[in-house]
């Protein structure tokens, strides 16, 4: 199993016809994701070749859905035109809407994701990597070789931390491999992923990764004291970071003592996390309580 994304996931690309929609969207087809079509409302009822596969083009993303049977889109779309590609998908009853776009206005993000909620459609991002089941499917920006089928769930703040820790427990392998986005307002929490994971019987573990700024980390930390079973493992980016500064994504700042990687890590290993001081060290936790240190 995995969770939010398998084999059977159906892949629509709102702005697969742009240059980075493209680029990504040849990126998932090689990896095995059933890319079914792509959305774009000046170019519909045309193809794409990607090679093997000629894509359709949709004018919407309901009549992508009603053609193929979609249940998941990832939307590549300058930032101005995000809000209203995840409420075009919402109204359209899809079930899984992967942000990748950067650069939304706050705001915009709290109306789609409250919108898209409310619909019963999951956001995850904006500003993320997407998420990948790997040897399953591939939705989003995460590269698809550098990790195996394994049984080790994944859920990070950062895409660059995502990768790292991929690449490091790759002889391990992953369920799936979450990156929920940095910004202040995003549509899948920490809390959200470490449910899924706990509910899926094929993982073990979960490796958790957050970053300074916010209280997602500490909200997570009482999530797994009184909810979850399952051994979670934890990074957390910005212990040298000077306070007052934003530091990466826009979520990453620090207010006095407010958002410190220090009480993050506080309050996560008082919920029993291991927290690693470098993505190496983390990984050698996780093999640690795996058995598979060597």
């Amino acid at each position: 199993m995995a969770v939010y994304l398998t084999k059977e996931s159906k892949v629509l690309v709102q702005g697969m016809t742009g240059g980075e929609g493209m680029k990504h969207t040849r990126r998932m087809i090689a990896a095995g994701t059933d890319v079914v079509g792509g959305v774009n409302p000046r170019k519909a009822g045309r193809t794409v070749d990607f090679g093997d596969r000629a894509v359709p083009v949709f004018g919407s993303v309901a009549d992508g859905m009603r053609s193929t049977g979609a249940d998941v889109t990832v939307v590549f779309v300058p930032p101005a035109f995000a809000r209203s590609a995840v409420t075009e998908a919402a109204d359209a009853g899809i079930g899984l809407a992967v942000v990748i776009t950067e650069g939304v206005p706050v705001h915009d993000s709290v109306a789609f994701t409250t919108y898209a909620k409310a619909r019963g459609t999951r956001v995850i991002g904006p500003n993320c990597p997407g998420l990948i089941s790997p040897g399953q499917s591939n939705a989003g920006i995460i590269p698809a070789d550098i990790a195996k089928p394994g049984r080790i769930g994944l859920v990070s703040k950062s895409g660059t931390l995502t990768y790292q820790l991929m690449y490091e427990l790759r002889d391990i392998g992953f369920s799936t491999c979450v990156g929920i986005g940095g910004d202040p307002v995003v549509g899948t929490t920490h809390i959200d992923c470490l449910t899924a994971f706990e509910d899926d019987p094929d993982t073990d573990l979960v490796v958790l990764i957050g970053e300074i700024g916010g209280d997602a980390e500490e909200r997570a930390a009482a999530h797994i004291r009184d909810h979850i079973t399952k051994p979670v493992v934890g990074y957390l980016a910005g212990f040298t970071a000077p306070e007052g500064k934003t530091m990466g994504h826009a979520g990453a700042i620090v207010s006095g003592s407010s958002g410190t990687a220090q009480a993050k890590k506080v309050a996560l290993e008082a919920a029993g996390v291991r927290v690693g001081s470098t993505p190496t060290e983390t990984a050698r936790l996780v093999l640690d309580l795996l058995g598979n240190r060597t």
